[in-house]
C-alpha cells in the first residue's frame, strides 16, 4: 500500500468523525432525543428538556467535551460503578504509554527506518508504506541498537505504569467492599448440586446446614423453576411502573374511546375503555389460599443460604463441603439484580458438558471466520486480485480506485463481519450456564478478545489460504521468524483498521445510531410516547476493542511507528467519548467489582511479550546479535514482573479478604446493626419480591355526579408534595388508565407465587 491509500482512508474517516461529532452536538440538544443521549440522567434525576425553540439547539458546540473532562474519577465511581473506573483507567494507561511511544518512535525510530537504505526516495504520497517500517533497514545495520533501546524503554515504562494501575484499582476494590456495609451478598452463599432425596430440597438444605454449620447458619431460600409465570409477573410490574408517573393526574371514570389512524395502512384503531367500578366490586375475587391457584413446587437443586456473619459466608463459599465435588457446590452469591435465574435451574452436572460444547462451538466459529478474512487480505494485494479477476484490470488501473480498494475497503468489510462476533459469543457464554449477568458478560468479553486477537492479528499476519495458515502454525519453532517477516508488511493494514474500527466506531458510539433509529421509529411511526431507553455498557465489545488496539500499538511501535499517531488520537478521543457515555447514557445495572482489570493486565503483558518475541525474530533476520542478545533478558524480566503481580494483587480480585469482612462484622456488632441486617436478608433474594413496595401516589379517581360535577376520592397514600416539579413527567395520554386493577393483579399474582422461606427463631 502506498501513502496515498493511507491518506485516502484517513480523509474518509476524519470526514465521518467530524460529521458525526457535529451531528451529535446538535441532536443531543433536541427534546425528542433526550432519552437517547441522557437515558441514565433521565432515569435518576427525572428531568426533561423543554420543547422550546432555541437557536443554540441547532449550532454545534464542544460543551459536552468540557463536561466530560471536568468529571472526576470519584464522580464516575458514584455514577457508573467500579467497572467504569477500570475501563477509564485502561484508557488512561493507553494514553500515557503510547504518548511516550509516539514521541520515541516517530522522532527516533521512524527516520532510521525511512533512511535505512541507500535508495532514491520518491515523493511521500507515492512512496510505499513499507519504507517507513523496519523492513527498510539494511542487514547488520549499526542503528538497530536504537530499536532495542526504545523497546527496553517502552517495556519498562509499561510495566511501571501497570504496577501502579494494578495497585490503585486493588485499593479501589477494597474500598468498594468495605463501603458496602449493608450488601446482602456478603452474607449469602449460593449452593448448587443439591442431591435428590425423599424429602424436599428445602428440608434437605435445612438438615445439611443445621448439622454441619449450625453455629453460623441463619436461614435459606430455595430456587423455584417457574419461568413462564415469572415472565407474566415481570411484565405486569413493568407495565405498572410505566403508570407510576401519573402522580398528580386524574383518572376519568367516563374515559371515552379515542380513534386514530395507523401510520401505515390508515385504518382506525380504538383505544381501551375503562371498566366500571361495579365490575370490580361484583366480580368474585379469588382467595389466595385457593388450591386451584396454588402452583406445584418445582424446586431446583440450588438455594441461597444466609449466614450470621460475612466471614462465615466466605468460609463456607471457599471450602469443599463433601467428598463428592459435584455435590453441595458453594460460591458467593451475586447481587440480587445480577442473578441469571434461568441458569440456576440447570443441573450442576451439565455445566462441564456445556463448557466443552461452547468451547468447540467457539473454535468452529473461529475457523469459519477465516474465509472472510482471507478474502479481505486478497483485496490488499492487487496483483493477486488482477490474476483471479481479469475483468477488474480496467477498474484497478485507476488511481483513486486503487487507493480506495487497498486503503479503505478491506478494513470496512472486516469491521462488518466483526459485528456478528459479540452476539455469537454472548450466546455461547449464556449456554455455559453462568449464574449472573456480569459473569456472562465477562465470559463473553474473554471470548471476543481471544477471537479478535486471533482473527484480526494472527490470521491477517499469516495471510493466505486457510491451509497455508494451518501449515504455518504446524511448526511452532518457525512462528517467531514468520511473524517477524509478516508484521512489518501487514502494519499498513493495521493502520487503516485503526482508522475504520477505531475512529469511526467511536463516532457511531457517540451518536447512538441504534437508539436514535429506534427513538425515531417509536415516536413517529409506532406513535409510542413513552419508553425507557436504558442500556448497560457493552463491556464485552468495548474492552476487547481497546485491548486489541493496545496489542497493535505494542507490536508495531518499533517495527512500524507510523501507526502510533493514529492510535494516540483514538485513545484520546475514546477517553472523552466513553466518559460522556458513562455520565449520561448508560445505566449501571450490575457491577463485577473491577474484575475486568486482570483481563486488561494479562492482555497487556501478552502484548509486550509478543512484541518482544517479534523484535527478537526481526533482529535475527537483520543479523544483529547484540540486539537479539539483549532482547532475551527483557522477555524474562517481563514474565517475572507478571508473576509478581499475580502473587501480589491478583488474589484480591478472586475473593474477599477475611480481614476486611471480620472488621465489618465487628463494626456491625458495635453499632447494633446485626439484627437489622439479618431481618433484611430474609427478603433479599426473593424470586418474586413483594409488590407492596411499588406505591401508587397521587392518583385520583374522578367520577361524575348527576349534575355533571366531578367528585374525587383520595388515594390510600397522601402526596408528599403537591407542587413537585416531577409532575412534569406525567404524560397527558395516561389519563384514564386502569391503574388500580393493574395494581391488584400484580399483588395477587405476586402473593400466590411468593415462595415460603425458613427462618430460625432468634
Amino acid at each position: 500500500m502506498k501513502v496515498g491509500g493511507l491518506l485516502t482512508s484517513a480523509g474518509i474517516n476524519i470526514g465521518l468523525c467530524v460529521l458525526f461529532l457535529s451531528l451529535y452536538s446538535i441532536l443531543r440538544k433536541q427534546p425528542q432525543n433526550v432519552k437517547v443521549y441522557f437515558g441514565r440522567r433521565i432515569a435518576e434525576e427525572h428531568n426533561r428538556l423543554r420543547d422550546a425553540f432555541i437557536l443554540e439547539r441547532f449550532v454545534p458546540s464542544p460543551s459536552w467535551i468540557v463536561k466530560s473532562l471536568r468529571c472526576t474519577e470519584d464522580e464516575i465511581l458514584d455514577t457508573a460503578g467500579l467497572d467504569a473506573v477500570v475501563f477509564n483507567r485502561i484508557m488512561v494507561f493507553s494514553i500515557r504509554i503510547f504518548s511516550l511511544a509516539a514521541i520515541l518512535c516517530v522522532f527516533g525510530v521512524l527516520p532510521l527506518n525511512y533512511f535505512g537504505q541507500d535508495m532514491h526516495h520518491v515523493r511521500i504520497p507515492s512512496a510505499s508504506l513499507e519504507t517507513f517500517t523496519i523492513g527498510n533497514v539494511q542487514e547488520r545495520s549499526r542503528w538497530l541498537w536504537v530499536h532495542c533501546v526504545v523497546l527496553y524503554i517502552i517495556s519498562a515504562v509499561a510495566c511501571v505504569l501497570l504496577y501502579f494501575e494494578y495497585k490503585h484499582i486493588a485499593r479501589l476494590r477494597l474500598c468498594h467492599i468495605s463501603r458496602a456495609t449493608s450488601n446482602p451478598r456478603h452474607f449469602t452463599v449460593l449452593v448448587q448440586g443439591i442431591p435428590k432425596s425423599t424429602e424436599s430440597f428445602s428440608r434437605t438444605v435445612e438438615n445439611f446446614f443445621t448439622k454441619y454449620h449450625a453455629s453460623s447458619y441463619l436461614s435459606h431460600q430455595v430456587v423455584y423453576k417457574v419461568g413462564k409465570v415469572q415472565k407474566i409477573v415481570s411484565g405486569a410490574k413493568k407495565v405498572y411502573r410505566k403508570f407510576r408517573h401519573s402522580k398528580g393526574t386524574t383518572v376519568d371514570k367516563r374515559c371515552r374511546s379515542i380513534t386514530f389512524q395507523c401510520c401505515f395502512c390508515g385504518a382506525s384503531s380504538n383505544s381501551f375503555q375503562l371498566l366500571p367500578s361495579d365490575f370490580e366490586q361484583e366480580s368474585e375475587k379469588p382467595e389466595l389460599n385457593d388450591s386451584s391457584l396454588s402452583l406445584p413446587d418445582e424446586e431446583c437443586g440450588a438455594a441461597f443460604i444466609f449466614f450470621k456473619t460475612r466471614y462465615a459466608a466466605l468460609v463456607v463459599a471457599k471450602i469443599l463441603q463433601t467428598s463428592n465435588p459435584m455435590r453441595w457446590v458453594t460460591s458467593l452469591a451475586p447481587e440480587r439484580d445480577d442473578i441469571y435465574w434461568s441458569n440456576l435451574w440447570l443441573p450442576y452436572k451439565q455445566l462441564w458438558i456445556r463448557h466443552i460444547a461452547t468451547l468447540l462451538g467457539s473454535i468452529v466459529f473461529m475457523f469459519l471466520f477465516l474465509m472472510p478474512v482471507t478474502f479481505i487480505q486478497g483485496l490488499t494485494q492487487l496483483e493477486q486480485l488482477q490474476q483471479r479477476f481479469p475483468f477488474l484490470r480496467g477498474i484497478l488501473e485507476k488511481k483513486y480506485m486503487t487507493q480506495l480498494i487497498t486503503g479503505y475497503l478491506p478494513s470496512v468489510i472486516l469491521q462488518i463481519f466483526l459485528y456478528t462476533v459479540p452476539p455469537t459469543m454472548m450466546l455461547f457464554s449464556t449456554l455455559e450456564g453462568p449464574i449472573s449477568h456480569s459473569e456472562r458478560k465477562k465470559s463473553a468479553c474473554c471470548k471476543v478478545l481471544y477471537f479478535t486477537i486471533w482473527n484480526v492479528f494472527f490470521v491477517n499476519v499469516l495471510s493466505g489460504s486457510a491451509i497455508s495458515q494451518v501449515i504455518a502454525l504446524s511448526s511452532p519453532k518457525d512462528i517467531p521468524m514468520q511473524l517477524a517477516r509478516a508484521v512489518p508488511v501487514q502494519a499498513t493494514f493495521f493502520t487503516t483498521y485503526v482508522l475504520t474500527s477505531g475512529w469511526a466506531s467511536l463516532s457511531s458510539e457517540l451518536m447512538q445510531l441504534f437508539g436514535l433509529t429506534w427513538n425515531f421509529i417509536r415516536r413517529y411511526i409506532l406513535r409510542m410516547k413513552e419508553d425507557d431507553l436504558l442500556y448497560s455498557f457493552p463491556y464485552h465489545t468495548e474492552v476487547p476493542k481497546v485491548l486489541l488496539f493496545g496489542l497493535l500499538g505494542f507490536t508495531c511501535s518499533v517495527l512500524a511507528p507510523l501507526i502510533l499517531p493514529f492510535l494516540l488520537i483514538y485513545f484520546c478521543l475514546g477517553y472523552v467519548v466513553y466518559r460522556n457515555q458513562f455520565l449520561n447514557v448508560y445505566c449501571t445495572k450490575y457491577d463485577t467489582g473491577g474484575l475486568y482489570w486482570p483481563i486488561a493486565h494479562n492482555t497487556t503483558i501478552f502484548s509486550l511479550v509478543l512484541s518482544q518475541i517479534i523484535c527478537l525474530g526481526v533482529f535475527g533476520l537483520k543479523e544483529s546479535p547484540v540486539a537479539s542478545g539483549f532482547t532475551v533478558p527483557l522477555i524474562i524480566f517481563t514474565l517475572l514482573f507478571n508473576q509478581y503481580c499475580r502473587k501480589r494483587h491478583l488474589p484480591l480480585f478472586k475473593t474477599f479478604p477475611a480481614q476486611s469482612l471480620i472488621d465489618m462484622d465487628k463494626e456491625d456488632q458495635q453499632m447494633g446493626r446485626t439484627e437489622d441486617l439479618h431481618d433484611r436478608l430474609h427478603s433479599a433474594y426473593f424470586q418474586f419480591p413483594d409488590t407492596d413496595d411499588i406505591p401508587l401516589e397521587g392518583a385520583h379517581n374522578v367520577g361524575r355526579d348527576e349534575n355533571g360535577n366531578g367528585t374525587s376520592g383520595e388515594s390510600s397514600r397522601k402526596e408528599s408534595a403537591d407542587d413537585d416539579p416531577k409532575d412534569d413527567l406525567s404524560h397527558p395520554t395516561l389519563a384514564g388508565l386502569p391503574v388500580s386493577q393493574l395494581r391488584n393483579a400484580v399483588i395477587s399474582i405476586g402473593s400466590i407465587l411468593r415462595p415460603q422461606r425458613r427462618e430460625l427463631p432468634v
